[in-house]
């Protein structure tokens, strides 16, 4: 019988528990906000770099949606609530 080495196994875990507490910021699109208001939103509250924001936005117009942050809950939801207030349609998954 062949046992798996148990520093496998407990790596797996970590890597699954890990998995598991991630979240993923999404902002989806609509007929209100500009490219640039969005754009310049994603750098202010994301702290993205001027291109990685432009190209979420045009996912986020062809795409209907994108996710511009990964990370934990707690991270992210006074993220997703500035971007909220900002009037950009955003939610964590």
């Amino acid at each position: 019988m062949i046992k798996e080495p148990q520093i496998e196994i407990a790596v797996e875990e970590l890597v699954q528990d890990e998995l598991i507490d991630k979240k993923d910021l999404i902002v989806y699109n609509d007929d209100y906000n500009t490219f640039d208001h969005v754009i310049n939103s994603l750098i202010k509250v994301c702290k993205h770099e001027a291109m990685q924001a432009e190209q979420c936005t045009w996912l986020i117009h062809h795409k209907g949606k994108c996710q511009v942050k990964r990370g934990e809950y707690e991270t992210l939801e006074p993220l997703c609530t500035a971007l909220l207030d900002r009037g950009i349609s955003a939610e964590i998954e």
